[in-house]
């Protein structure tokens, strides 16, 4: 055999109807060996042993056929790849059907496992030969022909190459490299293949959109139906829907990011059409709705919910990275490797590329906290002078504004999702629900590391006043309280609020609020002992201010050398007194005197200055004593406290004049003079006005002189007087009080 290529390699056979030799290309049709391939079939997700026999039998006659396969010399291989359509569709099942990574799937049975390495090993082979135009310097085909071939009898299209990334990508990556580099080399219509599948991948995000009940941006937003209004959001539909929405999600993300790690160069592809801007709008709208969704529904299937948490993390960080890849094949890798007069235009891209991002806020912060933008800028201003350092500043300070009201800090350091404690605390990390090959191998080191992870900036004090007042401006017949739960069910943003209100599409939680609910005054969370303020704050034994105290300093208790049962015990105060009070103890008559002793005690000694006069006399011994004689010195007086009555003293001064006047003798008059007695009882009278404050008017002038002899002035005056105030006593102010009534109309005129 010639060293032809096989395409165009002929050959010599004899011919089984006439027995003549007779020449054919080596790729015809009669060359294909009659073997039917079998479909595949994915394992039982039940471990039923009448299904995993029936899938361990299947799964044995595929890798017994695709083995066969794999040891047919050059020539045979390329006929039944080319010519067998059952191969076709055997490997198309493998590729449709096979469990992904991140897939749901009971643990299964070693059997099951075994088989599956095998299929999966002789599927990626198959693959890898098909994908091989030269084995040999004496077999391989000619690259034009191996892309017209390929091409040609569909042998590879998009949706394989999707699907040979996802399944063969981990562990495999540098043969797939090359095996997706040489497909695309050698049959470059592959490429257009790729632009025309570009609208079917972005219409996969508005789908996600569209069944989410969310609306994505203007410029892939098609007409609205009507059956569409009533499409329920993530928080209010059933929990089964949410989690297929999520699954697609996660396998859309999954698949588009191991394509693009695989083939980078298709990066220029998805660019045409607008796929960074379309990708930021997506993880801007989806990603929060979902994450809202999950967080409220602590209360249900805590194990599936834990799940999908996993999965909507993974999915968000392949949205990260997706991005990070493109814009690195785009701009960074290109201004890296380009010479100095050739990188303006992809540093105006990169510009470019994030002035249309600056209003996706939740996107900028979680694709900075995996991937600085700030060193981006700096690359860039290292590998060129020319860059506008005013759009580069700006971009910058977008991102730090995307930062407000979070702690990057903690973002970046965040590894763990919120759905541990979001979730009613029930699971840290949700428990597996499948076997370790149906979930991504390393999902922990695939869980969204940064801001993606971390809950939504806390917001109070004067920003959450100022988020009030700006719906309560527009809408000012709703309550506080009421405006503070919408803002935090849409995350306090306040346009969404009141559009929603205004449409009336608030969530069935919002709808059945009272809409005038006014807001609590919440307590002030400040800690007891941060707030504690005494004499004793910040000393040296302050164990709240400070984490060392010395104690080499601290007694307990009274500091004395003796404790109290010593001191009790201490007799030698009373022995210093012993000796004075003995002398009291014993009245002794008669001392015995020693010969010899002092004569300080002698009976019989004299003195002068001693009184004996009533030494024989016992006087009051024999008297019998009595009360009266002991109680004779002081009269009895009654307690102040058990008196019923204490007297004034103007009373007892009143008292003594009367017992004064009842002693003084009277005298005996058998009739009184009438005149005196009318003088006592005006003095009486008059005593008595002057104690109640009564001025008496003794004035005579009133009267006056006699008709007819004139009137003094003081007399005019008081008549004028006495006339103009007689209404306050006595009935003189009938004439006024009628002519207020009548003024009311009380009494008809």
């Amino acid at each position: 055999m010639s060293a032809l290529p096989l395409d165009q390699l002929q050959i010599t056979h004899k011919d089984l109807k006439t027995g003549k030799l007779r020449t054919s290309p080596a790729l015809h049709p009669e060359q294909k060996a009659d073997r039917y391939f079998v479909l595949y079939k994915p394992p039982p997700k039940d471990n039923i042993p009448a299904l995993v026999e029936e899938y361990l039998e299947r799964a044995t006659f595929v890798a017994n056929d695709l083995d066969w396969l794999l040891a047919l010399p050059h020539d045979k291989f390329w006929c039944q790849v080319i010519f067998d359509e059952t191969l076709q569709k055997c490997l198309d099942s493998y590729l449709h059907y096979v469990p992904r990574k991140f897939d749901e799937w009971v643990a299964p049975s070693p059997e099951v496992v075994d088989m599956q390495k095998r299929l999966h090993r002789s599927v990626f082979l198959t693959f890898v030969r098909m994908s091989t135009h030269k084995e040999s310097k004496d077999h391989f085909l000619s690259p034009s022909a191996f892309g017209e071939i390929l091409y040609n009898n569909f042998l590879f299209d998009i949706p394989k190459i999707l699907d040979l990334c996802v399944l063969f990508g981990k562990g495999n990556s540098p043969l797939l490299k090359k095996m997706i580099g040489n497909i695309f080399t050698q049959q470059p219509s592959y490429y257009n293949d790729l632009d025309e599948t570009m609208p079917t991948i972005l219409q996969v995000f508005s789908n996600i959109l569209q069944h989410s009940g969310l609306h994505g941006d203007g410029a892939s937003a098609t007409p609205q139906k009507l059956e569409e209004r009533g499409r329920l959001t993530p928080s209010d539909m059933p929990l089964l829907e949410l989690k297929d929405i999520v699954l697609y999600l996660c396998d859309t993300c999954t698949t588009l990011w191991a394509f693009l790690d695989i083939f980078p160069l298709a990066c220029q592809t998805f660019q045409k059409h607008d796929f960074c801007y379309r990708l930021a709008s997506f993880y801007e709208i989806a990603i929060p709705e979902l994450e809202s969704a999950m967080k409220k529904r602590r209360l249900e299937d805590s194990k599936l919910l834990g799940d999908l948490w996993q999965r909507l993390s993974h999915s968000r960080k392949k949205l990260l990275e997706i991005f990070h890849i493109l814009l690195n094949q785009i701009c960074l890798l290109p201004v890296l490797e380009s010479s100095c007069e050739n990188i303006q235009g992809f540093i105006e891209e990169f510009l470019q590329i994030f002035s249309s991002l600056l209003q996706e806020k939740r996107f900028l912060r979680d694709y900075d906290a995996l991937f600085p933008v700030a060193e981006d800028v700096s690359l860039l201003q290292q590998a060129s002078s020319v860059l506008d350092e005013t759009r580069a500043a700006y971009i910058l300070q977008a991102v730090e504004s995307a930062w407000e009201g979070v702690d990057r800090r903690k973002a970046s350091d965040a590894k763990d999702p919120p759905g541990a404690e979001l979730l009613n605390g029930v699971m840290a990390i949700a428990e597996p629900v499948s076997a370790p090959s149906s979930r991504p191998e390393n999902l922990e080191e695939e869980e969204c590391m940064g801001a993606a992870a971390a809950l939504s900036p806390a917001v109070c004090g004067v920003e959450l006043d100022s988020l009030i007042s700006q719906v309560k401006d527009l809408l000012p017949d709703l309550g506080e309280g009421f405006i503070l739960a919408c803002l935090e069910h849409y995350g306090y943003d306040p346009e969404q609020v009141i559009n929603n209100i205004l449409e009336e599409r608030l969530a069935p939680a919002l709808s059945q609020l009272d809409r005038s609910l006014d807001r609590q005054v919440k307590p002030d969370p400040t800690p007891l002992l941060t707030s504690r303020h005494n004499v004793f704050q910040n000393d040296e034994f302050d164990v709240f201010s400070r984490d060392s105290v010395d104690l080499s300093r601290v007694h307990k208790g009274r500091r004395k050398e003796e404790n109290t049962r010593i001191l009790l015990n201490d007799r030698r105060e009373v022995a210093a007194q012993r000796q004075r009070y003995e002398r009291y103890s014993v009245v002794v008559e008669e001392v015995p005197v020693q010969p010899g002793e002092g004569l300080s005690y002698c009976g019989d000694d004299y003195e002068d200055e001693y009184d004996d006069t009533y030494d024989g006399n016992q006087v009051g011994a024999n008297d019998a004593d009595s009360d009266d004689e002991l109680i004779s010195r002081r009269p009895f007086t009654i307690p102040q406290v058990l008196r019923t009555k204490v007297p004034r003293e103007g009373q007892e001064e009143e008292e003594d004049e009367e017992e004064a006047e009842d002693e003084a003798p009277k005298p005996d008059h058998f009739v009184q003079d009438p005149a005196m007695l009318r003088e006592k009882a005006e003095a009486r009278r008059m005593a008595f006005l002057a104690r109640k404050g009564y001025r008496h008017d003794s004035s005579t002038a009133v009267a006056g002189n006699p008709r007819g002899h004139g009137q003094s002035r003081e007399t005019t005056q008081e008549r004028r007087k006495k006339e103009s105030n007689k209404s306050t006593r006595a009935n003189h102010n009938r004439r006024t009080m009628a002519d207020r009534k009548r003024s009311k109309g009380m009494i008809p005129s």
